[in-house]
């Protein structure tokens, strides 16, 4: 098996990431820490997922926040 004990995210994806963080900030309290749209308008998991796929810039800052709210 391929270890990447220097990568926190390593084992997670990008759907357990988005569900953590809403579990402790909510999506009010997402927005304000990454401010994008689909954190504030009609939010969910699903379009959340959609939109952080497609958007590298978004999806490093959420990665990012995942490290530092739970490291």
């Amino acid at each position: 098996m391929n270890n990447q004990p220097n990568n926190p995210l390593h084992g997670l994806s990008l759907e357990k990431i988005l569900t953590r963080l809403v579990e402790h900030y909510g999506w009010a309290g997402l927005y304000d820490e990454v401010r994008v749209n689909c954190f504030s308008k009609d939010p969910s998991i699903k379009s959340s997922l959609k939109f952080l796929r497609k958007t590298q810039w978004a999806r490093d800052k959420v990665e990012a926040l995942y490290i530092n709210t739970f490291s």
